[in-house]
Parts: structure tokens; sequence; C-alpha cells
């Protein structure tokens, strides 16, 4: 007769499996929907060599360098990461720096986000969401005592942010921008920022968000498209005009894995910005719903990771775990947001999901990271017990 199993002696895992699963789960279901999303305009594409599963390729290769650089980085200890924190936040700098020389950046349909490297392209601003998250950890850490002093805590961090942002903004990618101010400010309010202070930032940031559209036509054109996309479905409102057909096409459980018509020359961006869209005509509302699941369940592990580092005294570690949670559930939203029509049109992608090498290889580092966390936490309670 078999013994029986003894479940109390089971050993603990080593990382938080509801994390690893879900970045795992939207990873594949990712690549999945990319090569679906891509095949009309790969077939079609001359320097795609109308091959339709082109972009699946380069998704992959994509994928396997983000899964090489994710193992990486899962040996770096925290206290790595910390001590080169404010070199990487410099390095990211002069990246985006090195993107506006002319002969140096890689201009495409009028934006200048890119560095050739030859067979793929860099695009320095995914990049520099990562660095902002180390960097903004450290920083907060380092002026802890000071939180409550606006001269000598917050004013530094500002500078540093409005001196990306310029360089963003010239790019222009006003997207990358709010996902990185909004790194910054939810890492500083975390780390202790002065409620009155962080209610009047916000203030200052949505006028100054403002000016920025008023000022600028491209973005009150979207702001119009936004507002009433059937006006003009064939100018301004035509990409998120596609993107509610393409939901509306979708109803309960969608039209079927590659049925999608919006993909076909319809929906601008569909392997990239607008990648939910198709997920929501051909799976349905029960497709968006699950992605939705995943990602609240990723952001949800990574604050849960984060208080369980402070109880460790770990307050770096926790707020880099955090200020994870905070990219991904801030891109998340907005490019959610924008496919369902609930945010002006903005070039995010979708993070771990979307077509694009640099979002992919960022994306699959930081989730390194936030599994770094939490095994360290993880050997440190058990040495607890011990």
């Amino acid at each position: 007769m078999l013994p029986a199993f003894d479940t109390s002696r089971r050993m603990p895992s080593e990382v938080d499996l509801s994390l690893l699963w879900s970045g795992l789960i939207l990873l594949l279901l990712g690549m999945v929907m990319v090569y679906s999303a891509s095949i009309a305009i790969a077939e079609a594409g001359k320097h795609t060599g109308n091959h339709p599963a082109y972009f699946l390729v380069r998704h992959g290769v994509f994928l396997t360098i983000g899964l090489i650089g994710a193992g990486l980085a899962f040996q770096v200890p925290l206290t790595t990461w910390q001590k080169l924190s404010p070199w990487l936040f410099v390095a990211g700098f002069v990246l985006l720096a090195l993107v506006l020389i002319p002969g140096i950046g890689r201009d495409v349909n009028g934006a200048r986000r890119w560095l050739p490297l030859g067979v793929a392209n860099l695009q320095p601003s995914e990049l520099m969401k990562l660095f902002a998250v180390l960097y903004a950890a450290d920083y907060t850490v380092r002026k802890m005592p000071h939180m409550h002093d606006l001269k000598k805590a917050f004013l530094p961090m500002a500078g540093a942010m409005v001196a990306v942002g310029v360089l963003l903004l010239k790019e222009p990618d006003f997207g990358a921008f709010v996902v990185i101010i909004s790194i910054a400010i939810g890492i500083l309010f975390l780390g202790g920022m002065r409620a009155r202070l962080f209610a009047i930032l916000i203030v200052v940031l949505v006028a100054a968000f403002a000016i920025l559209i008023v000022v600028s036509p491209y973005r009150r054109d979207r702001i119009f498209g936004f507002m009433d996309p059937w006006s003009d479905a064939f100018g301004r409102g035509y990409q998120l005009s596609h993107a509610l057909i393409a939901f509306g096409r979708g109803e309960l459980f969608g039209v079927g894995l590659g049925a999608s018509v919006e993909k076909l020359f319809y929906l601008p961006e569909a392997h990239t910005d607008f990648l939910l869209a198709v997920i929501a005509e051909e799976l349905g509302f029960t497709g968006v719903v699950f992605v939705v699941v995943l990602f609240g369940l990723l952001v949800q592990r990574a604050f849960v990771i984060g208080r369980q580092a402070v109880a460790l005294d770990r307050l770096y570690s926790a707020l880099v775990a955090q200020g994870v949670g905070i990219w991904i559930g801030v891109q998340g939203f907005i490019n959610m947001g924008v496919n369902m029509g609930l945010l002006p049109t903005k070039g995010l992608t979708l993070p771990l999901m979307s077509f694009g090498g640099s979002g992919i290889l960022a994306n699959c580092v930081a989730l390194a990271v936030l599994l770094r966390v939490d095994w360290e936490n993880r050997q440190l309670m058990r040495g607890a017990k011990l």
C-alpha cells in the first residue's frame, strides 16, 4: 500500500506562481494574437517579403531575447540594481537624446522614436520606463528623511522628469511621457510624499497636460475625434471608429480566432496599438475580460510583493515592485481605454502582448526584477523561520 502524500511537507514555491503564470500567459496569448492580427499586412508588405508569418517570426525572436534578458536580470540582486539605477537613468537619457539627432534617430510616420540597429530598431522610451522605476525608487529611498520638503524631495525629481519629458515630447511620444511621469509620482507618493503636496501636484500636471493638448493641433484633433469619432469616421475618428466596430462585431464570444475583418487594412496598427480590438473581435467580451483579469492579477501581485518587502524593511525593493505595478497598470489601462473609446487615441502598446522588440524586452526584464524581489522576500522569510 502506497504511503499517503504529506502535503504539510511540501516545499513552498520559490516565486509567486500567480505572478509568473499571469505574465507567461499574457506573453503567449500576445504572440498568438500578434500573428492573427498581422497576417494580412505581412502578406501585402514588400518589406516583409509577402510572408504571412513575418511578424510572428520577429515577435518570436523578440520574445526569446526578452526571456533571455529576464533570466539574466533575475540573477541580479536588488542591491546591485539600486547601485546601477542612477547610471541606467543617465544612459536612458542619452539614448533619448541620440534619437533626436538627424542621421542617427529613425523617423517613422512623422515620429522620431527609434535607433536603427540593422536587423531591428531600439526604442529608448521603452527602456526608460524601466530605468525610471529603478531610479525613482532609489531617489525616494535616499530622500526619505526629506519627503515632506518640497524643495529637497520633489523639485530635483521634477527637474529630472522635465528633462526627460522635453526629449519625449520632441519625438513626440506623449504616451511614454504620461507613463514615466505616473511612475515617478506614484513612487514618490508611496514613499511618503505629503497628501496635500500630492494633490497640488496632480492639479498642476492635469493643467500642464491640458496646455500641451491645446497648443498642439494634432493632439486637439485626437481629442475631438475621441469625443465624437463618427462625425469624421474617415478622418480624425478613423482609428477609434474601427476599434469600436471590432468590439461590436465580437459580441460575447467573438467571431473566432483568425476571423477578424477589421485587421484586413481597416484598423491601423492592429498588431501593436490596437491589438485589444482584434482580441475583442475574435475572442469577444470573454477574451477581453480574460486579458483584463490577467493584468489585474499581475498588478495586484506586484503591490502584494511590495507590501511584503516593506514588512521585511526592504524599502527599495518594495518601491521597485510597486513601481513595476504602476507601470504595467497605467500603460495597460491607457491602451485598453483607447481601444474601448474611453480615452483619446494615444500611441501606447499593450504591455507584454503587442508587437515590438524594445517593449517586450523591457516588460520581460521588469517582470524578472519583480520576481527577484519576491524571491528575495521568500529567502528572508524562510531564514527567519529557521
